[in-house]
């Protein structure tokens, strides 16, 4: 008998009829744990007939990446911080007995000079084998999860995901005008199976049809952790933002020129999934608190994002803090994660931007129901 690929016991022998049933049920129980530079999040799902449903999650910032521009090694707090928070993922995952799990970890794991030594302690003390994947699988991970919010009718899309430690950028492309433009192909395109466990074959991931195929991808070194520790985030002026726009634009710049003829085409728009887009959102909306329900899927004019982005860079620190949106958490964070979006902006002008509460966990969770036929619904025998 196969070993289940999540958590969980080896089994040893043959199960009786009431294990077979418990296991059978825990198969359609998937976790999927994202790591991240700040944030550590888990998803656990059954699939539905041509979906998922959310059984339970958990999100904590853990701030892994702290310090880490500086001395290059994840320091002892910030270690502690996420395995507790990891303790509580393995808690959940085995309460609803999930069957199979994905569980990654990103930038501040690949750039650490201890990050496979952290990944050890994590497997001792938890029981969690965390896999660090590299930069083209998160961001194709990334887009499977979301391009679902892409709109059916555009002929281009850049998704992005602005992260802790670094930021995601992937165009995509209708099929049918795949072969037009300037942009280099990449990532998606005719190389078998990528780290991410998908077919690249078909662009995009998942159960979201929307006809599009991915163009290029880059992952920028950078996200609103470390920007925030090298320009600072609690006192923001106009000339600090501004320069923290240059220095994204200068990163970005070989990417955008690659992918410039992604504006030109009929329909573009951007697609954004991280906590910076769903702030911006949320402070658009004036919630009295955070609610996924109005902000996921929210189109937003372009002088909407630039005006949450100039009330926010109008705001004292202590301002931030009070926005139920944003908080103590990522009051010294949500400006350099402004400043990584308008540089984007800026790279690839667009009337519209959609705002996605979904990205990397979902696209994991696709993933592996997928790979295990789930929505196969082959002749009945």
């Amino acid at each position: 008998m196969a070993e289940p690929s999540g958590v969980g016991a080896r089994t040893t022998r043959e199960p009786g009829p009431r294990l077979a049933s418990r296991q059978r049920e825990a198969a359609r129980t998937y976790a999927a744990l994202d790591l991240g530079t700040n944030n550590c999040r888990l998803l656990v799902a059954e699939p539905t007939y041509d979906s998922f449903r959310v059984v339970d999650a958990f999100s904590r910032i853990v701030r892994l990446g702290e310090g880490l521009t500086s001395v290059n090694r994840l320091g002892e707090d910030a270690i502690s911080r996420a395995i507790e928070a990891l303790k509580v993922c393995r808690a959940k995952m085995d309460a609803r007995r999930v069957g199979r799990a994905r569980m990654i970890a990103t930038e501040a794991c690949r750039a650490a000079a201890n990050g496979q030594d952290f990944i050890d302690r994590v497997e001792d003390e938890t029981g969690l084998m965390l896999e660090i994947v590299n930069r083209e699988t998160e961001a194709l991970l990334a887009v499977s999860g979301c391009t679902g919010l892409a709109d059916p009718a555009a002929e281009s899309v850049l998704v992005f995901d602005i992260g802790g430690g670094s930021t995601e950028l992937v165009w995509t492309c209708a099929r049918k005008h795949a072969g037009r433009g300037n942009g280099r192909t990449q990532g998606a395109q005719g190389r078998g199976r990528h780290h991410g466990g998908a077919s690249r074959q078909n662009g995009h991931h998942g159960r979201d049809d929307s006809g599009h195929c991915v163009r290029a991808w880059e992952s920028l070194p950078m996200g609103v952790v470390t920007l925030a520790e090298r320009y600072g985030g609690v006192e923001v002026t106009p000339a600090v933002f501004a320069a923290m726009v240059r220095e994204v634009e200068r990163h970005l710049a070989p990417f955008a020129w690659r992918a410039r003829d992604a504006s030109r085409m009929k329909g573009f728009h951007l697609l954004g999934t991280s906590g910076t887009v769903t702030t911006i959102a949320g402070v658009h909306l004036d919630l009295p608190r955070y609610d996924r329900r109005q902000v996921d899927g929210l189109w937003m004019k372009d002088r909407d994002v630039s005006e949450a982005i100039a009330h926010l860079l109008n705001c004292s620190y202590a301002q931030r803090v009070a926005n139920p949106c944003i908080g103590n958490d990522r009051a010294d964070l949500v400006l350099a994660g402004c400043a990584i979006l308008e540089a984007i902006r800026r790279a690839f002008p667009s009337p519209r931007l959609r705002v996605a509460d979904r990205g990397l966990r979902e696209g994991i969770l696709l993933n592996m129901m997928r790979e295990d036929n789930v929505w196969d619904r082959g002749p009945k025998a």
